[in-house]
Order: structure tokens, then C-alpha cells, then sequence
């Protein structure tokens, strides 16, 4: 099933991830990238060259989760609102102070918090954005890296949020100077964003106001010739755009999506998760590493174990679309709050389903929150409705949860993790898996003493 599968479609579904991350409709980066690529033929790119235009927009935003709880903490408002609303702002400073005014403080405890929040951004306005967009920025091309991709759809990701006359950020590139896969990519969301929002005219309209400021004027020029053919829109506003979008990357550069690959795409995916807030750091990993040796101690064949981690990996994948201002909430969430978390593992079963060959992976890692009682979620399954590979995900989930630092709670030491465990089994929690975590534990434990008396 892995041959088949196609690396255009692999990244194509999981873009969908990045796209309720920056409060998108679904699809974005899949409609900008067929408005990016429509532009690099325009202007006469070469097959490898319009491959590496393909992957710099449909991972444009791979860096988009590193800086959301950043923003919380800033602007004390919802990350997801925010940079939805930010794309869809000027260079006009009328425009920055209605964006101001309308983020920021949206989620102060009272008038008085929310007017200091908007006296500080108009005080350090600048050197915020600086920060968040360098974080992004910097996070999105070191990924890309890790996924194997090229030095040009890297500085393409690194270089997004640039502007043709200098007034872009991280670095205040000019001109030719910036990448041209990402003036290509900056034009192309814009576009998709204000065509969304405000339709076609309004999108040309914006392309042609922001030409020789924050787009390179020729580009703009290759866009209206585009936007000539009523075909064009069609296409972009069907139903079937993700599979025309699959058909334009350039064929003589198919690379080869072997399980190594797959396994390194889920590991660079897991990051983008755990970026999302300071405290899942490293949970995916880790929830990866010990759903694996579960799975070694329950006798799982390496193949299947291969394929559980990666589940594992992309278990939380669906909070991507929660608010940092909820996931980094120290104190208890509101009814409404906690069904927004809750969304989040069908999400999961959303994005991962995307892809046909993943169809099972997505069932099992999308109900790693049901129980064996039938009062989990999103679904209510019951223990016979549950794989065993779903089980192992959830005893591993919540071992990490539990004993990881979280807004709730102090980190746990292991004893006092596997106790409050012990209370939900049979219940929650598979009897079976958690013994099989037991005896991971201890052998860790044993490995990391044997290795602390040789040193």
C-alpha cells in the first residue's frame, strides 16, 4: 500500500494540518499552491524548478505552529483568529491598528488587562512581529530540511514573509534578493485568502494594489494573465481541486516515498504537533518510543509496529485547530473549552483519512481518547470496538500526559503516574498494555542504571 501512495499525496493531505493551524479553511495551501504553480508556468519555470515552487507552497506554513502559544502570550487573544485575520491585512497603518484593536486582548481577564495589552503591541509592535515571524520562519525551513527537501524549498518557507519593497520581516530582503519561490508563495496565499473571503475580483483587486510593494510586480502581471481564463477560478473553487493540484507536480521528479521516508514525514509531522505549545514538547516522540515498545513487548511484528508508530506520531495531529488559549489554560476549561478539545481526535481522523492508505492508521490513532467503558470520545466506542493498536496509543498517551509537566499539573514522578493509572483500568486503559508498559519501564530503568555504573 506504501508504494502506491504518492509523496504529492502525502503532503498534500497532511497540509490540510497546517491550514486549521493558521485558522484557514480547509484546503489552503492545496489552492495556493495551484495558483503558485499556474504563475511559476507563466513566467517560464523549468520541471525542477516547478517542483520545488510544488513543495514551497504546500509547506509554506510548516513552521505555523512553533510561535501560536507566543501569540497568546503577547496579544492575549486566540491564535488561530489571529493569524487568520493577519493574513488578511495591509501595509496601511489604518489597517495594522484595526488589526491591533480587534486581536488583541480578546481573551484579557478585564478592560484594564486588555488596554495594557494594546498599549504594549503599539509600544514594541515591531519587535514582536520580529520575533514570531523569525520563529516561524526559521522552524518552517529547518523542518523542511529534516524532510529531505532542497535548500530552494527551504529558503522558500524561510524567506514567506518578505516583501518586494523591503518592508517584509525576518530580514527586510528587497527585490531579487528574495527567494522566488517564496514571492511566488506570499502572492499566491494572498490571493486564495482574499478569493475566499471576498471573491475573485477582490483577490485581483488585492494582488494588483500590493504589486511593487509586497509583491514583485512581474509576478503580479503573470497572475492577471491567469486570471484571464474563467477556467482558472473554476478549477480553484471545485470540489475535485486537491486531485488537480496532485496532477501538476512535474512527473520526471517523483520521488521515491519508501518506509524510511514515511517514517521520517511522520517524525517532521509529530514536530509540528508538539511545537504547538511549550508543554507537549517532545510528547509525540515519546508517545511514538513507547506505543513502539509496547508493541514489541505484545509480539507485534516489526512491520505492524513500524506502522503503529507512526499512528503514534500523528495521534495528536487534530490539535493543530485548538487554541493555545485553551491547550495552555492552567486552570479548569469551560464546557464550551473542553468540547473544543475534544474536536481534536476527530480531527485526527479527518486529516490522516485524507489519505486513502491511511484509512485504518486514521481510525486507530483518531480514537486514542475512547475507553473501554464506552465514555470516551469523539465516538463511545466499547472495548470491542477499540483495536489493540488504539489501546496501546491511549496507554502510552497517557503515561506521557500524566507524567510530563502540563499548565494542570506538575511533572510526575513514574511510580506515582503508573498509580493514578492503575484507578482507570478495565475501565479506561487495557489491562494487557499497561502490564507490557510496566516491563518497558523497568527495562529502561535497568538500562539507564547499567549505563550509569559504567560511567
Amino acid at each position: 500500500m506504501t508504494q502506491a501512495l504518492k509523496l504529492s499525496q502525502l503532503i498534500g493531505s497532511l497540509s490540510y494540518a497546517l491550514d486549521i493551524t493558521e485558522g484557514q479553511p480547509e484546503g489552503h495551501c492545496v489552492r495556493s499552491c495551484w495558483i503558485g504553480m499556474h504563475i511559476g508556468r507563466a513566467i517560464g519555470l523549468s520541471p525542477q524548478e516547478l517542483w520545488d515552487l510544488y513543495y514551497t507552497i504546500l509547506l509554506k506554513d510548516l513552521g505555523c505552529s512553533s510561535n501560536a502559544a507566543r501569540i497568546c502570550e503577547l496579544y492575549l487573544t486566540d491564535d488561530r483568529d489571529f493569524k487568520q485575520d493577519f493574513k488578511r491585512v495591509g501595509a496601511s497603518l489604518p489597517q495594522m491598528l484595526g488589526f491591533v484593536f480587534a486581536n488583541t486582548g480578546t481573551h484579557a481577564a478585564g478592560w484594564r488587562q486588555r488596554a495594557a495589552s494594546i498599549l504594549n503591541v503599539l509600544r514594541r509592535g515591531k519587535e514582536m512581529a520580529d520575533e514570531l515571524i523569525n520563529t516561524r520562519c526559521h522552524r518552517g525551513a529547518d523542518i523542511a530540511r529534516q524532510l529531505r527537501f532542497n535548500e530552494n524549498v527551504a529558503r522558500g518557507i524561510q524567506y514567506l514573509d518578505e516583501h518586494w519593497d523591503g518592508s517584509g520581516r525576518p530580514l527586510g530582503l528587497s527585490g531579487q534578493a528574495i527567494p522566488l519561490n517564496a514571492r511566488i508563495a506570499l502572492l499566491s496565499q494572498v490571493i486564495d485568502v482574499f478569493n475566499v473571503t471576498h471573491g475573485r475580483h477582490a483577490a485581483l483587486d488585492e494582488a494588483v494594489s500590493r504589486g511593487g510593494g509586497w509583491f514583485d510586480p512581474e509576478l503580479v502581471a503573470a497572475f492577471r494573465g491567469a486570471a484571464r481564463d474563467d477556467g482558472f477560478w473554476r478549477q480553484l473553487e471545485s470540489d475535485d481541486i486537491e486531485q488537480a493540484v496532485l496532477e501538476l507536480e512535474p512527473a520526471q521528479f517523483t520521488v521515491p516515498l519508501d518506509e524510511d521516508y514515511m517514517d521520517e514525514i511522520a517524525e517532521g509531522f509529530g514536530q509540528v504537533v508538539d511545537s504547538k505549545s511549550p508543554f507537549t514538547a517532545g510528547h509525540s516522540h515519546r508517545v511514538g518510543h513507547y506505543a513502539d515498545r509496547i508493541g514489541m513487548e505484545l509480539g507485534l511484528d516489526p512491520q505492524r509496529r513500524r506502522w503503529l508508530k507512526r499512528g503514534a506520531l500523528l495521534h495528536d495531529v487534530g490539535k493543530l485547530g485548538v487554541s493555545n488559549t485553551i491547550l495552555d489554560k492552567p486552570g479548569k476549561l469551560t464546557p464550551e473549552e473542553w468540547e473544543a478539545v475534544k474536536r481534536h481526535a476527530a480531527y485526527t481522523e479527518t486529516i490522516l483519512g485524507r489519505i486513502e492508505s491511511f484509512a485504518e492508521l486514521a481510525r486507530v490513532a483518531g480514537a486514542h481518547h475512547e475507553r473501554l467503558d464506552g465514555t470516551g470520545y469523539p465516538r463511545g466506542l466499547m472495548a470491542d470496538q477499540i483495536a489493540l493498536e488504539t489501546r496501546i496509543i491511549t496507554v502510552a498517551d497517557i503515561f506521557d500526559a500524566i507524567h510530563a509537566a502540563r499548565p494542570y499539573h506538575p511533572e510526575n514522578p513514574v511510580p506515582v503516574t503508573l498509580d493514578i493509572m492503575r484507578q482507570s483500568l478495565g475501565s479506561a486503559l487495557d489491562p494487557r498494555c499497561f502490564a507490557a508498559l510496566e516491563g518497558v519501564l523497568r527495562e529502561e530503568d535497568a538500562l539507564e542504571s547499567d549505563l550509569i555504573c559504567l560511567t
